[in-house]
């Protein structure tokens, strides 16, 4: 009998979606090895040249413009796309999609971005009879994400659930699973052998996200945190942007013992079980993944629209505050100094994880849901 076959489609608009689409290939196989998955990035994979022209112009929109992507994000809404938009996309961009899953012949699609999600939907509606998931990877839930042939919604919490039943979703297609991550942060790893594999000194440490882009929050506050360099230790990690990290090798504020500027990386789980506090990106992959590990969060910058709908979430429910000035670096800083007090407010974010989120859970309502089909 021949192996169970995922095929996981994803889009390159941000690292979240793809990040989610490989945590989950990756969970699905550890709870069930006679599984395969393939995890592909679809406008790229079927369109080599012209893909990653328009992720990169995407990219600099995201860095330059914002507010753009704000508007944008905001005007469509509530309106989704409808079957006129979806036929185009499919035409334009996706028109070999059908070809992929017929070469694959996979036993259910789980879609992290809405683009494949409302292609392969159209292609549900024209007589495609595999199973489609769809796991909304932020903590809000957008119309071009709703499409009447996904057979099952897997959300990040019962508000989103909530907004899909006011889209005219049925309740019981939607389950509240939170968003996948990687097995690597489902449990802690050695603290001693992470110290020895990074070089890092036992102190205070802070872990400074870019994102996997490398974005970073204003010179001026990145810079102010290095005057705690003889107290606190940092880790800024860079993502994929070389430019970035090499200005910051460069400046000799940051060329302290105590401070380790780092490119991509696949072992954020390792530095975030080091690290007593996360300065990062309201993304809902890094964010997830704090929260999984129970570590306190500074948010940065949140792009108008789907980080500034995670950002809302995560400080309403307690597991971090919004960077806004030297006061909340000084104030931070201090606490995670006071190791009684560092230890308790995890311990504290443990116990709020442990009420609001289990990393596996995505992955194993999958593997139920892929026995039912």
């Amino acid at each position: 009998m021949r192996k169970k076959r995922v095929l996981l489609l994803s889009e390159g608009f941000g690292t979240g979606h793809t990040q989610a689409a490989y945590a989950l290939s990756v969970g699905l196989r550890q709870l069930s090895p006679n599984l395969q998955t393939r995890v592909i990035e679809l406008g790229t994979f079927l369109n080599p040249i012209i893909g990653p022209l328009i992720l990169s112009a995407y990219r600099k929109t995201v860095t330059k413009q914002p507010k753009l992507v704000g508007k944008i994000y905001k005007s469509y809404y509530d309106k989704g796309l409808n079957r006129v938009k979806r036929f185009a996309l499919h035409r334009l961009f996706y028109n070999h999609v059908s070809d992929v899953i017929e070469q694959l012949k996979p036993d259910i699609i789980i879609c992290t971005h809405p683009f494949p999600n409302a292609v392969v939907s159209r292609l549900k509606r024209l007589g495609l009879q595999v199973p489609l998931f769809t796991v909304i990877t932020d903590y809000d839930a957008h119309a071009t994400w709703t499409n009447p042939e996904v057979d099952k919604y897997l959300v990040s919490t019962s508000i989103v659930r909530d907004k899909l039943v006011a889209r005219g979703i049925a309740s019981e297609q939607v389950e509240v699973t939170g968003i996948p991550v990687h097995p690597n942060f489902w449990s802690p790893h050695d603290r001693a052998e992470i110290l020895s594999q990074f070089e890092l000194s036992d102190m205070p440490t802070v872990l400074i996200m870019g994102g996997g882009w490398g974005l970073l929050y204003s010179d001026q506050l990145v810079e102010y945190m290095t005057t705690y360099a003889n107290r606190v230790q940092l880790i800024l990690c860079m993502g994929s942007n070389d430019k970035a990290r090499e200005k910051l090798m460069a400046d000799p504020r940051f060329q302290h013992p105590n401070i380790k500027v780092l490119g991509f990386t696949r072992e954020v789980s390792k530095l975030m079980d080091v690290s007593e506090l996360l300065v990062t990106k309201p993304g809902g992959m890094t964010c997830t993944e704090g929260m999984a590990k129970g570590i306190p969060m500074l948010f940065y910058e949140p792009i108008p629209g789907q980080e500034e709908e995670n950002l809302d979430y995560f400080v309403t429910h307690g597991f971090g505050e919004l960077l806004t000035s030297t006061e909340t670096v000084d104030r931070w800083f201090r606490l995670i100094q006071e190791p009684y007090a560092a230890g308790q407010h995890r311990d504290s974010l443990l116990a709020l994880r442990n009420a609001e989120y289990k990393p596996a859970k995505c992955a194993e309502s999958i593997l139920q849901l892929l026995k039912q089909s």
